[in-house]
């Protein structure tokens, strides 16, 4: 996915563009996974199991608390999804990436919905960057 994606095009996305490209990527790989582990190829899956728990990571350090109980709620979503992910790495289970394949598909087209009903905002790159700090220094402590 990100192969075609240079650096210049990520920065000119907005907040929510980036997100549904991630839950994109997800996606792919975790269907991607699958087909390694019919294949037994456990190092490939371990990889695409470990990209998609970083994805889920990434999504989840974005989350606008503000937003109220639908950020707990997709936060607690997040974690769910990543503990099924690593179950599934240990145990090269397929119904469990399955079953986040599924959460994340819903997701993901709630998401696109959700864009295409609001007109997209450009963030400001400067306070983007100073709530990325605040986030990270708001966990830090």
């Amino acid at each position: 996915m990100t192969d075609f994606l240079t650096e210049e095009l990520i920065y000119k996305k907005s907040p929510q563009e980036i997100t549904a490209l991630l839950y994109e990527g997800c996606i792919v790989a975790l269907e991607e996974a699958i087909e390694a582990i019919k294949q037994k190829d456990y190092y490939h899956t371990n990889r695409l199991l470990t990209k998609s728990n970083d994805i889920l990571y990434r999504l989840d350090a974005g989350i606008n608390y503000e937003a109220g109980i639908i950020a707990d709620q997709l936060d607690a979503l997040y974690d769910y999804m990543s503990e099924k992910l690593i179950e599934a790495n240990m145990n090269k289970d397929i119904n469990k990436i399955e079953e986040v394949l599924q959460i994340l598909n819903e997701l993901s087209g709630s998401w696109g919905q959700a864009i295409k009903s609001k007109p997209i905002k450009q963030a400001n790159p400067i306070r983007q960057k100073a709530n990325a700090y605040e986030k990270h220094i708001l966990t830090v402590e």
